[in-house]
């Protein structure tokens, strides 16, 4: 799997959001370094669980309408010649 990379944008926000998380909940301060750090750790370490929990349930979603697909093609099936 190829490495979760964010825009400058993304990494804006989700710095910002742990900066206030640890404002608010901790009372802590989280500098903007320090912040980074701790989402590249978790980019890099948790990242991959959630993004791999994504595609698991994207599966399933597709194999859902698949047999949608398949179900319906079976309805179009013609009667006759032998059945």
């Amino acid at each position: 799997m190829s490495e979760i990379r964010l825009s400058r944008e993304e990494t804006a926000l989700a710095v910002s959001r742990l900066q206030g998380w640890f404002r608010d909940e901790l009372e802590q301060d989280l500098g903007r370094l320090p912040a980074e750090m701790l989402l590249d750790f978790i980019a890099r370490e948790v990242g991959p669980v959630f993004y791999n929990r994504g595609l698991y349930d994207a599966q399933a979603v597709l194999a859902a309408r698949i047999e949608d697909v398949n179900e319906a093609i079976y309805g179009l099936e013609k009667k006759g010649g032998g059945r």
